[in-house]
């Protein structure tokens, strides 16, 4: 598979799995833009290392101006947004009757409406060439939901159909639209649950255990260059039928 010539956009890149996924698709031979709020010149290093074109954008993408200019940037610093990766996204973790309102508007705001955002503005130019790629991160949490995540789990349900309608409605382009669905990622979001957990019981490695042993029955974690990897594999011929799918790679946890 080559991505040469191609140019892809990661929202939320700096750091884990939009990390992962940013230096497949480099190796793969694409240019890419970054985004996020992480540690900007170690991820360009990484993903520089490839030897294609990287670039940094410090949209934050609950706020639409700033995506705006992030997808206008890339298409005028880079050519054009023939990749697009939405996977920007925050956690809280509460019940739904004490779950802060700001924190509610918020992870909508940047796990669902900026994928929204992002899409409307790459597809015009997508449409324009008759190709594109558009892979949403969203989680094992779009197609099953665990307590105390009202707002995460809305979201990513809500990115998965988001997904679907997208899917339909480019079905007869050369533009495909799909989700990925991870399980466990050792990603920070899922960091802090597990140092919340060692709190408890004074064990990070026992912590960890039982945190995929909740849900995770390979007791492993899914990596994001596992992630890239079907990244790279969906922006592939070989895929070009492959519309509106929720992939889950989740080491098992919905064949419970």
């Amino acid at each position: 598979m080559t991505l040469n010539a191609k140019t892809a956009l990661v929202t939320g890149s700096t750091s884990g799995i939009g990390l992962g996924i940013a230096c497949k698709l480099a190796e793969a031979g694409a240019d890419v833009m970054l985004n996020g709020f992480g540690d900007v010149d170690a991820a360009i290093e990484r993903v520089s290392a490839y030897g294609t074109r990287v670039l940094h954008h410090p949209a934050d993408v609950s706020d639409v101006d700033q995506i705006a200019d992030l997808v206008s940037r890339t298409e005028r610093d880079l050519g054009s947004v023939d990749v697009l990766v939405n996977n920007a996204g925050i956690q809280h973790v509460a019940p739904i009757e004490s779950f802060p309102v700001e924190r509610w508007d918020t992870i909508i705001a940047i796990n669902l409406s900026s994928a929204f955002h992002t899409m409307r503005l790459a597809l015009p130019g997508m449409r324009e060439r008759n190709w594109g790629r558009i892979i949403n991160i969203a989680s094992v949490h779009g197609l099953v939901a665990s307590a105390q995540k009202a707002a995460y789990v809305a979201a990513k349900h809500g990115l998965v159909g988001l997904t679907k309608t997208v899917a339909l409605e480019t079905a007869t382009t050369g533009i495909t639209c799909n989700a990925l669905c991870p399980g466990w990622v050792l990603t920070p979001l899922v960091q802090q649950q597990i140092d919340s957990k060692a709190q408890a019981h004074g064990d990070p490695s026992q912590a960890t255990r039982e945190l995929l042993m909740e849900k995770q029955p390979s007791l492993d974690f899914v990596t994001p260059e596992q992630l890239g990897e079907l990244a790279v594999f969906l922006c592939s011929d070989a895929a070009r039928q492959v519309r509106g799918v929720a992939w889950n790679v989740d080491g098992g946890w919905l064949a419970q």
